[in-house]
Order: structure tokens, then sequence, then C-alpha cells
């Protein structure tokens, strides 16, 4: 077992109704807020209203209009701007994923005098970010748990995975109810995108037999639940698991101890949705039964069979190859029927740029440190086999 240094401030309050506890919680910070929220999803369900009735003795900021996939120019930038003319107190993070990757950049920004690229890009740490409170709308990235984010950059398709201690959320609201009107799509991606982060982990050279469980019994929760979801949306104890599973999907709970497997798929997707935009969770799933068949070898050969045995329920007399080539075929499968895409010209993207992709990767990805390390001609190859 490796040697770690673990530490999570987020308070999590899960369950119906919990948005009452709303003004309790922000009255710590100061009366000013910056809200932050996507397209406009949140006034649909009532979400938006509900907040501004909660917090109507406070000054409220907006920053709207945050993408999937968000954009370090404008989201970012403005968001920054704002805080600062604003003398913004605190950040409150209404949606997805995507919306509270984008407050914890914007975070960071604010108590920073320069361009907050140098924080996202590494070239400075930083010192200090403004507290965040979250409302979590869609179940998948597990942003509310976690110090991270990713941020994307049009103009040099760059996606970059920032992480940094300030980041934590200072409290995750988590009811599920709020999942109930996310897409048939977004809840596929959802699914996609929190079992690529379990992968992520489970998929790595020294690994323990409580972390192993803890993935198992995640990816099971996450296909059971995720088609509970889907079949129907308003299944509460269905909705309220796969979002509790989502939100310990990228915290590191489920790999203390265990070696970084370098998150290759993570490595390779950054790339499409860089490039062309896509779903992430959709990127990922096209992507990860791939780089599963590519790196199948006598070296990690085991580690396929304990996932086909334990997660799918292989029968474990096969031989063992056979067993590995049935659990990557059962991952396929499984996204296959969640009406994932699972080929890259189906999401838009054709081979015209497949060089440039993969040369991308292998500069900025580190890959080549993976658990199963990639040259820049595996992740080509991975990306042809995609198409």
């Amino acid at each position: 077992m490796q040697n770690f240094d673990y530490q999570t401030p987020t308070r999590l309050i899960f369950g119906k109704g919990v948005i009452a506890k709303l003004p309790e919680v922000m009255a710590q910070f100061g009366p000013k807020i910056l809200l932050t929220y996507g397209g406009g999803s949140i006034k649909k369900i009532g979400l938006y209203q509900q907040v501004h009735e909660l917090l109507k003795d406070f000054e409220i900021i907006e920053l709207s209009g945050i993408q999937p996939n968000p954009k370090y120019d404008p989201s970012v930038l403005d968001g920054v701007r704002l805080c600062k003319e604003h003398k913004i107190d605190v950040i409150l993070s209404v949606g997805g994923g995507s919306v509270l990757d984008c407050s914890k950049a914007i975070a960071a920004g604010a108590c920073y005098d320069g361009d907050p690229w140098d924080l996202i890009s590494y070239k400075v740490k930083a010192q200090a970010a403004l507290p965040i409170v979250d409302i979590i709308t869609l179940a998948a990235t597990g942003s509310e748990y976690d110090c991270g984010g990713v941020i994307s950059r049009t103009e040099t398709n760059d996606k970059i995975g920032y992480l940094d201690r300030h980041l934590f959320p200072h409290t995750s609201f988590l009811d599920p109810t709020y999942t109930f009107t996310v897409s048939r799509k977004q809840t596929a991606a959802g699914i996609a995108d929190a079992m690529n982060h379990t992968m992520e982990q489970y998929f790595a050279e020294d690994t323990t037999l409580l972390n192993d469980g803890f993935c198992e019994s995640m990816l099971r929760s996450l296909m059971v639940n995720g088609r509970k979801c889907l079949e129907n949306p308003e299944d509460y104890t269905a909705r309220a698991e796969m979002m509790l599973a989502c939100t310990y999907g990228c915290n590191g709970i489920l790999s203390l101890g265990n070696s970084y497997s370098g998150w290759p798929c993570h490595g390779i997707e950054h790339a499409l949705s860089a490039y062309y935009d896509i779903t992430h969770g959709e990127g990922l799933a096209i992507i990860t039964p791939r780089w599963m068949k590519h790196i199948l070898n006598e070296h990690t050969l085991p580690r396929f069979v304990k996932y086909g045995i334990n997660v799918f329920g292989i029968d474990a007399t096969l031989p063992e190859r056979e067993i590995a080539e049935k659990a990557i075929d059962a991952t396929y499968a499984f996204f296959e029927s969640i009406h994932i895409p699972m080929h890259l010209r189906e999401v838009g993207i054709d081979d015209s740029r497949l060089d440039e992709m993969a040369h991308h990767i292998a500069i900025n990805e580190g890959l080549d440190q993976a658990y199963a390390p990639l040259t820049e001609a595996d992740i080509k190859a991975i990306l042809v086999d995609s198409l």
C-alpha cells in the first residue's frame, strides 16, 4: 500500500428538502453572493426562484450561461471580474459539475492579481480562494466532493484538470429530486462519467482488497441504479444512490493507498471535448472499451479477470483471457444498452485531426506514466479504433 495524506473538508447535506438549510450555511460568509448557473434548467424546475426566496436578505450577483465543458473565456474571466467588481464574499454554484468546475476556477482567480490561467495551468500556485457552496442538479462529475475542476480554453484546444486544496466546496447540497428532470442523454452520460471515474482508480498497479471492493460495488450500483433512473426518472431511491455514487467518484476515497493510474481515458477524452466540444461522459464511454482492448496483455490480464468476475459475474472457471475479453465486451454492451453513441463519428468526430489530437495528448497528458503506459502511436490506435 502506498503512503497518502488525505483530507476532505466538504460538508455534504443530502436528501429531500435540504435546501432549507441554505440561509444558515450562506450566513457564515457575508452578504454578497455570486450565483453561478448554466442554461436555465434551474428556472424550469423552480430552483432558481427558490434560491432567491431563501436568500432574500443577501445581495446576489448572477453569472449565467456557463456551458458544459466550461470555458475560460468568457465564463471564468467574467466570473473573476464580477467577484472583484462587487467584492463577492461567497460563490453559490447551482447546477451540474460544469457550473461547479467553473466556479472553482473563478474562486481562485478572484483572489489572484494576475491572469487566472496562471493558476489553472499550474504556472502559479493559488494562495487563497473564495468559499464555494453548491447545489447539485445533475449526478455525474463528483465535483461537489473534491478539490478539482476541468476548464477548456478554446483558442488553444486545451482542456485542463485543475486541482488545488483551496477549491474544496465548503458545503454541497445534494437533493436527488433535482435530478428527476435530467434528460436521458445527460443521465446516461452521468452514469458513464462516474463509472469511468471509478475504473480510472481501479485499473492501477498497487491496489488493496478494500479499495477493489469499493470500486466493484460502485460500478455495480451505477449500472443497476442507472438503468432504474432511465426507466423511471422519478425513482427516488435509484436517483439517490446514483447521486451518492457519483459524489464518491472523484474525491480519492476509492484509491487511498493505491498507485496512481494516470487516468488515461480522461486524458484522451479531454482532447476530444477540447477539440470538438462533445459530451464528456459520451466521449469516455466511447474511449474506455477501446483503451481496455488496447492494453490487455499478460501484465494487465489479472486485473481484467478480477473486474470481469466481480463486476459482471463472469464464470470464474473460464480461461482467463476469455474472462477478460468478455469483461471488455460487457463494458461496451452496457454503455450501448443505455443508448450512448459508441463511435466517434456518431458524435461528429472524423479522422481529419486524429494525428493532431494524439500528439496533443501525448505531449500534455503524461500517459507514458500511466498504469499501462501509452505512446503517441498507442493513443492514435485507440482513437482510430474508436471511429
